[in-house]
């Protein structure tokens, strides 16, 4: 999930605004240095990413996949409480959508 935030219908009814949004690996690109100090700086860089949390490692890029308007009734009848940045598997099947909070 990326983002859930409280709207208003234009009733004026209190809802929900839910976006889900699927995850994906960017692609990876081998780049060979051309001199001897892009490869020491290229060890070095992949070093840091190794070591420090905020150099992540694997480069990952978010696809929207679901934009959900509900009211708090709508919300609260699938028995689910959406977390901001919770992994959760959907499943589509037989005309109906299945959450799933994942560990």
């Amino acid at each position: 999930m990326n983002r859930i935030e409280s709207i208003r219908d234009l009733d004026g009814n209190l809802g929900k605004r839910i976006e889900l949004v699927e995850e994906r690996p960017a692609p990876q690109f081998v780049i060979k240095p051309q001199s001897e100090e892009a490869r020491v700086v290229q060890e070095v860089f992949q070093a840091l990413q190794q070591q420090l949390p905020i150099f992540p490692a694997k480069a990952q890029f978010t696809v929207p996949k679901i934009i959900l308007f509900l009211t708090e009734e709508e919300y609260e009848s699938l028995g689910i409480d959406f977390d901001v940045n919770q992994v959760y598997e959907i499943t589509l099947e037989n005309q109906s959508i299945k959450f799933r909070k994942t560990s």
